[in-house]
């Protein structure tokens, strides 16, 4: 089994930072892009970043410049560095990742639970 837990969410004044964490655990094989995912109230489910293993890192267009994605591979860890937030950053974030499992071996499409994030002044 493989799970994704996300901390780091909390409420926040516009103009301020958080930082987000997704730790994998279980049975890994092998961790290929792992990604950030957000939803705001109402709407739908919207990617933010994505950082593949050994590629560019990709960023929606509404965070360029305020978010930073990365990851810790020793930790089988993905962080999400968001500054200069704003009230339309409020949400759930997401933490996604395929995962190659061990036992049994096969590919998984794995979600966090997902962490709140409140910018509001």
């Amino acid at each position: 089994q493989v799970q994704l837990v996300e901390s780091g969410g909390g409420l926040v004044q516009p103009g301020g930072s958080l930082r987000l964490s997704c730790a994998a655990s279980g049975s890994i094989f092998s961790i290929n892009a792992m990604g950030w995912y957000r939803q705001a109230p109402g709407k739908q489910r919207e990617l933010v970043a994505v950082i593949p293993t050994g590629g560019s890192t990709n960023y929606a267009d509404s965070v360029k410049g305020r978010f930073t994605i990365s990851r810790d591979n020793a930790k089988n860890t993905v962080y999400l560095q968001m500054n200069s937030l704003k009230p339309e950053d409020t949400g759930v974030y997401y933490c996604n990742a395929v995962v190659v499992s061990s036992t049994p071996f096969r590919a998984l499409d794995c979600w966090g639970q997902g962490t709140q994030v409140i910018v509001s002044s």
